[in-house]
């Protein structure tokens, strides 16, 4: 059974990957880490500040790591509440398909 803690960092998830700019944001880190400019940059049609706020709700949902280097802000995918996600929700949900169309062969 999960806590009010536990439901309210879901929460916190889904919100942030509701965002298309904060998926593409997440698609953009699995691939390393970057600079806030670089992702500021892979974001060409929004400005700066829009980009900042989009960094600032994958922060608090802890799917972003951020750290400063000198003038630089590095920021790092934090996979883990992902993967809280997918114990919690999609894999449940995927073996109860499995086990419905096992049952609909049978």
């Amino acid at each position: 059974m999960s806590s009010a803690r536990d439901t309210s960092d879901d929460d916190l998830v889904f919100k942030a990957l509701a965002s298309p700019a904060r998926r593409h944001l997440l698609d953009t880190l699995k691939a390393g880490t970057r600079t806030t400019g670089e992702l500021c940059d892979s974001l060409p049609d929004l400005d700066r500040t829009t980009v900042l706020q989009h960094l600032r709700v994958l922060e608090r949902a802890e799917l972003v790591i951020g750290r400063s280097r000198g003038r630089e802000r590095l920021l790092t995918l934090a996979p883990l509440p992902i993967k809280r996600i997918y114990d919690r929700w999609i894999s449940e949900y995927a073996r109860a398909a499995v086990e419905l169309l096992d049952e609909l062969n049978g």
